[in-house]
């Protein structure tokens, strides 16, 4: 029987979908369904063979099962199918496989992620008729912190509010920091359990964990992914009176509000120009001073939240740059070291420019403690704990 794993990462009108080998490591394809729900709805692949469809009117369900007609055309197969999940609020501190009780209990949790959850249960049922008979797994962002000791994860609000709503810190992008976090263990030649890491996971959203002894002990997201480091569009961490101050000054409505901070703020609305760091550093070098004011902050944030950080951990071994900003950005993981020199991170130019390549990930000098450049894997993550689920592992 094949050890592969299909993992599937339900958007709003999309699929993202891998088929992983959980023991290797290796991607025998990806791909992407898009557009769902509409007339140009189109299915992309790419693996030992690459290609294309269009799909019609199709929604999440016609979408899997054009996914099933491409691994019967490739001759592949797997053992189980892994879902990435948003919200698993309080009652998911780790995957689980997909049952009616767990569908029932993460159901419960959609007020939490109310443009997330919905969509990931609804990718989830579809996959079930889909794939009949295939064991399925939920993988959740937010179980890695649930070890977050409660001076990290309580807001100073009325207590009732937390223990009747579940209004708490939950924290994001769990599956990325944990791999990173565990592929600097194996690069550093140290047990994970004696390390104090941070993992800064930037990309068009972008989160900061603190992760002591392989456990996540805080970390800069909160209730919704829109708290913590300035985003591609989302602002970060704001004045809470904002909301009213806009709602009465702009004559704005609540929901105008979140998709203000949501959609046009961070990077793209301080720049008014892009929310892709690429263009923004291109566009400060031809002399646009709001791209340059953009970085700027996005980068002071960073630091700033990175220095806050330290205090969970009481030390620092290694600091993590990952996603797309983190991973390819080198004057911004240049810019952000320069920030922190107490934290005795002097970067290395050369190692910087090749994105730590040729040394481990390391783009600093000395040894302790290091930054280091990791590209991130959450596919084989969802993909690995799926395996382990379903062969009893």
């Amino acid at each position: 029987m094949s050890k592969n794993i299909l993992v599937i990462n339900c958007g709003s009108s999309s699929i993202k979908f891998s088929l992983a080998d959980p023991l290797s490591g290796k991607h025998l394809l990806s791909g992407l369904a898009e557009k769902l729900g509409s007339a140009d709805a189109a299915l992309e692949w790419k693996g030992a063979d690459s290609g294309s469809k269009t799909l019609g009117q199709a929604g999440h369900r016609e979408a899997l099962l054009g996914i099933v007609a491409l691994l019967q055309k490739l001759n592949l197969s797997c053992e189980g199918i892994g879902h990435r999940v948003v919200h698993g609020g309080e009652k998911f501190s780790k995957s689980c496989e997909v049952t009616d009780e767990s569908l029932a209990a993460l159901e419960a949790n959609s007020h939490l992620a109310p443009l997330h959850n919905p969509v990931n249960i609804q990718g989830i049922e579809a996959a079930r008729e889909a794939f009949p008979g295939l064991p399925q797994v939920m993988v959740f962002d937010t179980a890695f912190h649930q070890t977050m000791p409660r001076q990290a994860y309580l807001y100073a609000l009325p207590y009732e509010l937390y223990q009747q709503e579940g209004i708490r810190r939950y924290g994001f992008h769990g599956t990325s920091h944990r791999y990173v976090c565990t592929e600097a263990a194996k690069r550093l030649n140290r047990p994970i359990e004696e390390l104090a890491l941070i993992s800064a996971h930037l990309g068009n959203g972008c989160s900061a964990t603190a992760v002591l002894g392989g456990k996540s002990v805080d970390t800069t997201m909160g209730l919704t992914p829109l708290e913590g480091l300035v985003m591609g569009t989302r602002s970060g961490d704001i004045d809470p009176s904002l909301h009213e101050f806009l709602c009465n000054t702009l004559n704005l409505s609540l929901s105008e509000v979140s998709n203000l901070l949501n959609k046009e703020s961070g990077l793209l609305g301080l720049s008014g120009h892009s929310n892709d760091m690429r263009a923004l550093l291109e566009a400060e070098a031809a002399g646009n001073e709001r791209a340059a004011i953009a970085i700027q902050v996005f980068v002071y944030r960073l630091a700033k939240s990175i220095a806050a950080l330290t205090v969970a951990l009481g030390r620092l071994d290694a600091l993590i740059f990952t996603g797309g900003i983190g991973e390819n950005s080198a004057p911004v993981r240049q810019r952000t070291l320069e920030l922190l020199p107490f934290l005795h991170l002097q970067p290395d130019t050369e190692a910087n420019l090749q994105h730590g390549r040729d040394n481990q990930g390391i783009i600093t000098l000395g040894t302790q403690p290091c930054a280091m450049v990791i590209p991130t894997d959450e596919e084989i993550v969802i993909a690995r704990d799926t395996h382990k689920l379903v062969s009893g592992i």
